[in-house]
């Protein structure tokens, strides 16, 4: 029979870990209270995040949903001597690409489409890979997890573009531009993909490990 040393965490020795301050609170000092609080800033302490997968789950299902019309409606309207033209955002990006603008499509492309569904699916995996308690691979999946929280905020790069179009493009009565309804829906799901990353636990990647590791002692 093989014997597994499983690790000594915070978890096994009965400490909390405060989301707000970072204080490690011993629960046998809380004994009796029905809602364990933060001493210091008084936050709800839990062992793990609570209903981690699943509201996770749903951000990720939602950030899914917003993000087909935020790629087929227009993020920007332009109205040129009476003429309108409406782009999306792969629209846009032929547009840079055909007026010798490759840096800038690029970057929109990168940011806009190819940070977004990297996330997604990232995110998509974190989660299946917890819920099947699999042990392939902890600290990659640990370090993706730490890269898709950093890298996802800068999809909200196409936002600030539109924004700052719509702000200095002002031609008098010749030229307008004005943010599309795709652009609403492109944003919330940078958001919804933003809060996912927080719901998420990566603890949980540890624990599933440590769970095979004690039914292998066992």
């Amino acid at each position: 029979m093989t014997c597994v040393h499983a690790a000594h965490t915070a978890a096994r020795s009965g400490l909390f870990n405060c989301h707000s301050c970072g204080l490690l609170v011993r629960r046998t000092s809380m004994a009796g209270r029905v809602h364990v609080r933060c001493p210091r800033c008084g936050a709800r302490l839990h062992f793990r995040k609570p209903n981690s997968i699943t509201r996770t789950w749903a951000l990720v299902i939602a950030a899914f949903i917003f993000y087909i019309p935020a790629n087929l409606l227009p993020v920007t309207v332009t109205t040129y001597l009476g003429s309108t033209q409406s782009d999306t955002i792969m629209s846009g990006v032929i547009f840079f690409m055909q007026t010798g603008s490759w840096g800038i499509a690029l970057i929109i492309f990168v940011a806009s489409i190819v940070v977004p569904i990297a996330k997604l699916t990232a995110l998509s995996g974190l989660l299946l890979s917890v819920q099947r308690r699999s042990s392939w691979r902890p600290e990659e999946r640990t370090r993706l997890y730490r890269i898709t929280e950093v890298v996802g905020r800068w999809s909200m790069l196409d936002v600030f573009v539109v924004t700052v179009l719509v702000a200095l493009v002002r031609l008098g009565y010749l030229s307008t531009i004005v943010a599309g309804r795709g652009i609403v829906f492109f944003a919330a799901v940078v958001v919804l993909t933003m809060i996912a990353a927080m719901t998420f636990d990566p603890r949980l990647i540890w624990d599933a490990l440590e769970k095979n590791d004690e039914s292998i002692a066992h």
